[in-house]
């Protein structure tokens, strides 16, 4: 089996698509069970964000697999394969890991560097692990890549800064309603430093809390929030010091607040542009959503200032369009927003998941032989207990002592014999091209390794 990454993320695709491939949580059974049904698919994994849907797999082949999780993808999507292929990053193998472990470091994120995507994929991971769609190559991957993203964010500082999707949201909306004298949104004076000091966050999942907590560090003073399930929204008004309100009662709460968080996982609009335009003064309204909360219209009402996902990536795209314009038609470059980690912190960051990928790869090289030179070892093992078992029939005449010390001595002539040709051929494998190393020991000692077999069992760990 080997590493197969195929996402659509903020880099390579807009909102509207992002949004039809969106796997909500009670999707996430569902869509597993179709890859996992699929020929070339052995293990699977789906990250699903605000900003990007990908698929970790164990394939036991490139193009198969390539060709199954497209199918699956385009399916969820509803559209033709072909129609979403331009929209496809693919990763195998060693760029499979570089890919992973750079989504976990934050460097591949809307805003480089945050750190709420470590949490999302921990998530991911703990859903596969508990539904069974993880093996040995995905548990491992996702152990290093959680490992690997937690050591960057501790060593470089990557989010210092405490940037999110949330923090980015706010900025962008402060700039945006902080606006040209005469602008349509007429906010309070002083809106770019002090505002918002009363808000509503509708939600009260991982991204709801992530709102609250921006929010009051950012200095609000009144903080509400709401939720279908009231109980989870009265937990996090607990933990973050805010009001719980009814949802039935969110059209009342918009007129009493000067800003709207929508985060939540619903399939339908939560804000109406007659729900927003009966609040009757400005408001600045985040969606951060997918799909998105707020209803097509919202955004054109007067004193409405709305800051999506769309405009989140729009600003992105601005930030790098002088410094690296690309011929119209063409993929979109790399881009992250402006306010994210100070390069020094990417470059610490990107070195340290160099430095790692180098270690797993050699690590995964070693490992392939494990099973092999566990089989090798069985092999010595049963050929001894025959040998030794002709001998006692032989010779009924030695005492059990004695019979323990030729078991004894013939034991460790097998392991010294052993010794050097394992420890030789593990060190051969974690080199490039060392799988050869273990099929040539098959070969020579007719070794049967059943697929499958998990390393760490045979006695190899990651590496730490």
């Amino acid at each position: 089996m080997n590493l197969l990454v195929v996402g659509v993320s903020h880099r390579t695709a807009r909102v509207p698509l992002l949004e039809r491939l969106a796997v909500g949580s009670e999707e996430l059974p569902g869509l597993v069970a179709r890859l996992l049904a699929q020929p070339y698919l052995g293990e699977a994994l789906v990250l699903s964000t605000c900003n990007r849907v990908e698929v970790y797999a164990a394939v036991s082949g490139f193009h198969g697999g390539l060709s199954d999780i497209g199918a699956v993808l385009a399916d969820k999507a509803g559209c033709p394969v072909s129609e979403l292929a331009p929209h496809l990053y693919v990763h195998y193998d060693a760029e499979a890991v570089r890919h992973a472990f750079r989504v976990a470091c934050g460097l591949d994120s809307m805003v480089v560097g945050e750190s709420q995507i470590l949490g999302q994929l921990r998530d991911a991971y703990t859903v596969a692990a508990e539904g069974g769609s993880v093996g040995r190559l995905l548990h491992e991957l996702m152990q290093q890549a959680l490992r690997v993203g937690k050591r960057a964010h501790t060593e470089t500082g990557i989010d210092r800064a405490g940037q999110s999707i949330v923090s980015a949201a706010l900025q962008l909306g402060r700039e945006l309603t902080a606006g040209p004298a005469g602008a349509a949104t007429a906010f309070p004076a002083g809106a770019a430093t002090a505002f918002p000091a009363r808000a509503l966050v509708v939600g009260a999942g991982a991204m709801g809390a992530l709102s609250l907590a921006t929010l009051r560090r950012d200095g609000a003073t009144e903080l509400y929030v709401t939720n279908r399930t009231p109980e989870r929204a009265a937990r996090l008004a607990v933990t973050y010091g805010a009001t719980a309100v009814p949802y039935a009662d969110l059209g009342a709460t918009l007129r009493a607040v000067d800003a709207v968080v929508c985060a939540t996982a619903s399939p339908d609009f939560v804000l109406t542009a007659a729900m927003v335009a009966a609040a009757g003064h400005p408001l600045l309204i985040l969606d951060l959503a997918v799909p998105r909360d707020v209803a097509p219209g919202v955004g054109d009402l007067p004193g409405v200032t709305l800051v999506d996902l769309a405009r989140l990536d729009a600003a992105a795209v601005d930030a790098v369009v002088d410094a690296e314009p690309w011929a119209a038609g063409a993929a979109v470059p790399a881009r992250s927003l402006a306010f994210g980690a100070s390069a020094g912190a990417v470059r610490a960051a990107e070195d340290i998941v160099t430095a790692e990928v180098d270690a797993y790869l050699t690590w995964l090289r070693g490992s392939d032989v494990a099973p092999t030179v566990a089989a090798l070892r069985a092999r010595a093992d049963e050929v001894v207990a025959t040998e030794l078992m002709r001998f006692n029939q032989r010779r009924p005449d030695l005492t059990d002592e004695q019979r323990a010390d030729v078991a004894h001595a013939v034991h460790r002539i097998v392991q010294r014999l052993l010794h050097a040709p394992t420890v030789r051929v593990r060190e051969l494998a974690a080199e490039p091209g060392g799988e050869a190393y273990a099929a040539a020991l098959r070969e020579l000692f007719d070794l049967y390794v059943p697929d499958g077999i998990d390393p760490v069992r045979a006695g190899e760990v990651g590496p730490r």
